[in-house]
């Protein structure tokens, strides 16, 4: 058990799932659950397969496009004007994205949408900043851009090989993500541990221009009332990217790396397990009070809250 959720102090059910503590130099400090097991990081993956698009020779004009490049955005207009840039610059349009079209994620934004009847489009789903640096990255090394992303293509061949090496393990499975683009799979241990060499990389190296570009535009890497935004505004030096079904990962230079994965794929146990983790890195309880805790919904006000159990709580 890793979290559990308390509903009028009744004990409503436990999530279940792994999490990892590494140190700054990488060994393991603290581990719940089967932390060397592959698991589907999703878009926590995202960083250092940024690493890799200025390895093909991307050369993003300033930090805000390199953000946008590990983003999983909420659709919000800055969102998708810096997407649709970065393809113009590279003389393409949205019609060259991979990614399926979609509504924006952001409430309001897609509110906004939804009134003036426009149709969901490929520039506004989650992954197209991801995409659209992908597409960058072909045309800075020569590569087609059609096919950029089968598995077998030169791009995504260096992608899944600078996964690897920063995890400091071989990628044990190639599936289809939920954007098109492959996936791959590693242990948690090798999440953190790849997520950890970004933040404590030299000054100028990719690893280290992604993570201060992710870190000097938190909106960017994910928008308005995000988690990932929110903790990187609020923690600083913090390197944080969530993926979906229960993924999240954070870096902090000097101090280590967390890596969760909850079993059921839900979000509501995320943010207290990786709290948790912080907490053992020297995280402040103080910076980390709005996710310590989830609150639990009843009628028109709150009747209980989803917190570290087990393990984590000790």
């Amino acid at each position: 058990m890793l979290v559990e959720a308390w509903r009028s102090g009744f004990l409503e059910s436990v999530h279940r799932g792994a999490l990892v503590v590494l140190g700054a130099d990488g060994g393991r400090l603290f581990a719940a659950g089967d932390v060397d097991r592959p698991v589907l990081p999703r878009s926590s993956n995202k960083p250092v397969q940024a690493t890799a698009l200025l390895a093909a020779g991307w050369q993003p004009d300033d930090d805000r496009e390199l953000a946008i490049g590990a983003a999983s955005h909420n659709g919000e207009d800055g969102h998708v004007e810096l997407a649709l840039t970065l393809l113009r610059k590279a003389g393409l349009g949205p019609d060259d994205l991979g990614c399926p079209p979609a509504l924006p994620m952001h409430e309001r934004t897609r509110a906004e949408w939804l009134v003036a009847g426009r149709a969901p489009e490929r520039a506004a789903m989650n992954c197209s900043g991801k995409h659209a640096a992908m597409l960058s990255a072909c045309v800075a090394a020569g590569w087609p851009t059609a096919g950029y992303l089968e598995r077998e293509h030169p791009l995504q061949q260096l992608i899944e090989s600078r996964l690897g090496e920063a995890a400091g393990e071989p990628v044990s499975a190639v599936v289809v993500d939920g954007c098109g683009a492959p996936q791959h799979a590693l242990s948690l241990t090798g999440l953190a541990r790849s997520v950890l060499s970004l933040v404590q990389a030299a000054p100028g190296s990719s690893g280290r221009r992604v993570a201060d570009a992710m870190r000097a535009h938190p909106w960017l890497v994910a928008g308005t009332g995000r988690e990932d935004t929110d903790l990187m505004r609020a923690v600083e030096g913090l390197l944080v990217k969530g993926g979906a079904d229960g993924v999240h990962v954070a870096a902090l230079p000097g101090a280590g790396a967390v890596a969760v994965k909850i079993d059921d794929g839900g979000d509501r146990g995320r943010l207290p397990a990786l709290s948790s983790g912080l907490l053992r890195l020297g995280v402040s309880a103080e910076a980390l009070a709005p996710w310590l805790a989830t609150p639990v919904s009843g009628g028109a006000g709150t009747v209980g809250e989803i917190r570290a159990g087990g393990a984590l709580a000790d």
